[in-house]
């Protein structure tokens, strides 16, 4: 019997950590809404949650070395299996502050673990190809456990009714299973100190390219949680969907998003950059008004679709161009870097997306675009400037 890597066990890890998410991080808004929270006061918690998220992402990221890594990661797992109990049994019991408490906590517990799988992984081996294999994991893993919330959701099965806090439950037995699976990793590292000649903050302010692209990420996610962070509070109240139904949606849209950018990357990215951008930012834009001007609930539903379906597309140029401009021995501190921004900006995004959810879902659309117009300007400034590094090299 062939044995398996230990890189590869950590991708299995990963797989039941992403059923998880996808299950229960599906159904979390509308759990609070069930135990009577707001939709502001939902945006809120999850805006904490975010925030704080990147405060712990930052602490691990400069105290905990690689070689303590998995012993941390295997005490935040079980932190966060304890929490999930903890938030089955506060189910219908009115009490809000401890739900707040135990939902800012599950948030922190689930980006920290998402930030820190890579680094784990490169303890054994780095390359791109895992690389690719950890996101592919990640991505495709997470739509299956909103699959099963799809499937499963509202239906009886041996007289147990599945329900919201049913799904919370089964998603946290597969948040144990990822935990026997990470206790029986085997990592052997020694940790190689390397005086590095900047730190990471000096040496991304050294370049301007490095600096605007990760302000145009922060506006990017920004931009987007506004519009879309509380997507399936919207999708059922708003366009009143049922939660099989917005759930089948959001997996068929993500799936179809999957493949949407794949074939981009190997068949459809533009020679120009402008137009790669203006594709997938600018029709977003132009879509979000004309929504907002119409007020017309299809063309809404329409433009919503397409912000989605196009996430994932022309990361290369949107992404990868600048992420490849970074020295090896700097990247995995700027992947850190990175997630704390975008997890910054998610969490400014959602508290927006609350509060402009209780006016109306033009008002969502409408701060996203003016979000668009400054993403979109800087996006085009970066091509500029290094179209202009690249004669100035020739």
């Amino acid at each position: 019997m062939k044995k398996i890597k230990e890189e590869d066990k950590i991708l299995i890890m990963l797989a039941f950590f992403s059923i998880s998410i996808g299950l229960w991080g599906n159904f979390r808004q509308l759990w609070l809404q069930d135990n009577n929270f707001s939709v502001t006061h939902i945006s809120s918690i999850i805006s904490i949650g975010t925030f704080i998220s990147v405060i712990g992402i930052a602490l691990i990221g400069k105290y905990v070395t690689l070689n303590k890594l998995k012993k941390t990661l295997i005490f935040i797992l079980i932190i966060k299996f304890i929490n999930m109990l903890a938030l089955y049994y506060l189910n219908g019991t009115n009490q809000i502050e401890l739900i707040n408490f135990n939902i800012v906590i599950d948030i922190i517990m689930e980006y920290i673990i998402i930030t820190s799988i890579y680094p784990l992984i490169t303890t054994i081996v780095k390359s791109n190809t895992i690389y690719s294999k950890r996101k592919l994991t990640e991505y495709l893993f997470r739509d299956l456990g909103i699959l099963f919330g799809g499937i499963f959701i509202g239906k009886s099965i041996s007289g147990i009714l599945v329900n919201y806090n049913t799904c919370l439950i089964i998603s946290n037995i597969f948040l144990a299973i990822s935990i026997i699976t990470m206790i029986n990793i085997k990592i052997n590292h020694k940790e190689e100190i390397k005086k590095k000649k900047n730190s990471m903050f000096k040496y991304i302010f050294k370049s301007k390219i490095l600096s605007l692209y990760l302000l145009d990420m922060f506006i990017g996610t920004t931009a987007m949680s506004t519009a879309l962070g509380l997507k399936m509070l919207t999708l059922t109240n708003y366009f009143t969907f049922s939660d099989n139904i917005a759930t089948n949606y959001l997996l068929v849209v993500g799936l179809l998003a999957d493949g949407i950018g794949i074939l981009a990357l190997k068949y459809l990215t533009p020679k120009n950059d402008y137009v790669t951008i203006t594709i997938k930012f600018g029709i977003r834009f132009m879509g979000y008004v004309i929504s907002i001007i119409s007020n017309n609930i299809i063309i809404t539903l329409i433009a919503i679709t397409w912000s989605l379906l196009i996430s994932t597309a022309y990361e290369d140029i949107c992404d990868g161009v600048y992420i490849n401009r970074v020295e090896n021995d700097y990247q995995l501190s700027f992947a850190n870097i990175r997630y704390i921004i975008r997890f910054l900006g998610e969490a400014i995004g959602v508290f927006f997306c609350g509060i402009m959810y209780e006016i109306g879902l033009k008002y969502m659309l409408g701060l996203s675009a003016i979000f668009i117009i400054f993403q979109i300007g800087l996006a085009y400034y970066l091509i500029h400037l290094r179209r202009m590094e690249k004669i100035q090299d020739e």
